[in-house]
């Protein structure tokens, strides 16, 4: 089963139709050339096109004998309480890489991040399949002669080692340069609590309170300023929209000037973090030709928008703020989340204004351009709603899973839980895995957080709690102040033991310690 990455594919087919082979390593159908080239530790795959759009390529390794393992594949974007290890699904699209298990071996497939192409595979009894989309937007790229380097294949099969060990040696494999914080990110974000509706007052008093916890430490916190600080939130008029997360990025009248409020944040020895929506801006002068068709997004092929991108950030840059969550941003491009792309990011009949580029291509730069600025500011960037296969070297946390919550037990399971067990193999590999918040509220009872926040604290990754100021009784106090010790501290990777057999591993080694928790019997069930 490892063999066939040595081999010439089987197989290739662009939009459908099987190209002809010449020589060893290239096919070509028309005007249109696939080159493979063998490299010292992966298979490149070049495209090139002098006037057909190209949309997909695919290519197609035989097995010798049948397949049969079990197989964990990745997620498009965020995940959403859908990963787990499974019987072989034959057909089914596993974006990114893959990872099968038969008998001592561990063999994982997959490619480079920030390929030129959007990569998934397909696996059967019988062989595999790379699914280069190509694509811009959702329609055939145009490359015009010009070379796209559209992925680099990597395989690599590990014995002796546990799939977990070999999860994390893979993620290294494919990512050559890892850009990652330097020392643990903790702190508090105000989303779980507020759910934007706050203020200048309510954030200082969050600033506040996480001094009081965590005046001894010198590692210091973040408190990042989640959605609900900007104009179109709390209008000048008084009206406040619960449904509007976009821009344009100044802040509301609750808010003030947030250069001021990032210094008073800093006057009580915590650094300052901010959340944008970077694609989703109606100030005037933007004119209707840079939004993207049916979603309303910014065009992050156009020259104009990356300018406008580096601005924004330049400004809150500038404002003082040295941790930067940007979000939304494959909502906003592709219409629809990661849970609705069963087969394809792309739904075909549109296009980017510069068709000339893959939406790969286009998305790389869009990311490259945030922290171009943000390295102007010494900011941290967090990616959320983001892919993290094409983010890796370009953010240095990344928001694994969906959405967690302060008000269901259940989301926190899902997108929580599931996430940190089957995505924290990425961590430090290709960057500090965020598998987000514990969302403190009266409605989720603290035994249940209280775990969640142990797991969380002593999983090596960043930490994060949504809680509002003295609300919580003092024992309750007592724990989270542990927890923000212990993730204050660089620690050993968590593993999770029981992860081939549910989608909620309740059996972990922390510290070198097994640790059991108890997630659905807290469920009720």
């Amino acid at each position: 089963m490892f063999e066939w990455i040595q081999r010439v594919p089987d197989v290739v087919t662009v939009d459908g139709k099987t190209a002809a082979r010449e020589g060893m390593w290239r096919f070509f159908l028309r005007d249109i050339e696939v080159r493979i080239e063998k490299q010292r530790d992966s298979l490149a795959v070049y495209l090139t096109s002098t006037v057909s759009p190209v949309s997909r390529v695919r290519l197609r390794w035989r097995f010798d004998e049948r397949l049969v393992c079990h197989v964990l594949g990745d997620a498009w974007e965020r995940s959403y309480g859908d990963l787990g290890w499974q019987n072989l699904f034959a057909g089914k699209v596993l974006p990114w890489y893959v990872l099968l298990q038969k008998d001592r071996f561990v063999t994982g497939y997959g490619v480079k991040v920030r390929p030129g192409a959007i990569c998934s595979w397909q696996l059967d009894q019988e062989g595999v399949t790379l699914n280069l989309d190509v694509r811009c937007g959702g329609e055939g790229v145009l490359l015009s002669g010009r070379t796209l380097a559209a992925a680099q294949v990597v395989c690599r099969q590990y014995e002796g080692v546990t799939p977990f060990a070999a999860a994390r040696q893979f993620c290294r494999a494919m990512c050559d340069d890892p850009l990652l914080p330097g020392k643990p990110v903790y702190g508090t974000n105000n989303w779980y609590y507020a759910y934007g509706h706050s203020s200048r007052e309510q954030v200082l008093k969050d600033a506040a309170y996480l001094e009081e916890m965590t005046r001894r430490l010198e590692n210091r916190p973040y408190l990042v300023i989640d959605d609900g600080w900007q104009y179109g939130r709390y209008r000048d008029d008084g009206t406040y929209d619960d449904n509007y997360n976009g821009g344009p990025w100044v802040p509301n009248k609750a808010f003030g000037d947030m250069g001021t409020l990032a210094e008073e944040i800093r006057s009580h020895g915590i650094l300052p973090g901010i959340w944008v929506r970077l694609l989703q801006d109606v100030r005037p002068g933007i004119p209707d030709t840079w939004r993207l068709p049916g979603t309303n997004g910014l065009d992050p092929s156009r020259p104009e928008v990356i300018s406008l991108v580096k601005e924004t950030v330049d400004e809150i840059g500038g404002w003082g703020y040295r941790l930067l969550k940007h979000d939304f941003s494959t909502y906003d491009i592709f219409g629809r989340w990661g849970r609705d792309m069963p087969q394809e990011m792309a739904e075909d009949g549109w296009h980017f204004a510069d068709r000339s580029r893959t939406t790969a291509e286009i998305i790389v730069e869009f990311y490259g351009a945030i922290l171009e600025a943000a390295r102007r500011h010494d900011m941290l960037v967090l990616g959320c709603n983001t892919i993290g296969h094409l983010g890796a070297g370009l953010m240095h946390l990344h928001r694994t899973g969906d959405d967690t919550s302060g008000r269901q037990w259940s989301r926190t399971l899902r997108y929580g839980v599931n996430t940190l067990a089957f995505r924290i193999c990425q961590h430090d590999a290709f960057f500090a895995v965020d598998a987000d918040c514990i969302g403190i509220s009266y409605t989720v009872p603290w035994e249940y957080n209280r775990q969640w926040g142990e797991l969380l604290a002593k999983s090596g990754t960043p930490f994060f709690y949504s809680a509002a100021p003295y609300t919580m009784i003092k024992r309750q106090e007592g724990e989270l102040k542990r927890l923000l010790e212990l993730a204050a501290e660089a620690r050993d990777v968590a593993e999770p033991l029981d992860w081939q057999d549910t989608s909620l591993p309740q059996d972990w080694v922390l510290e070198g310690e097994k640790v059991p928790f108890h997630w659905v019997e807290w469920q009720g069930i």
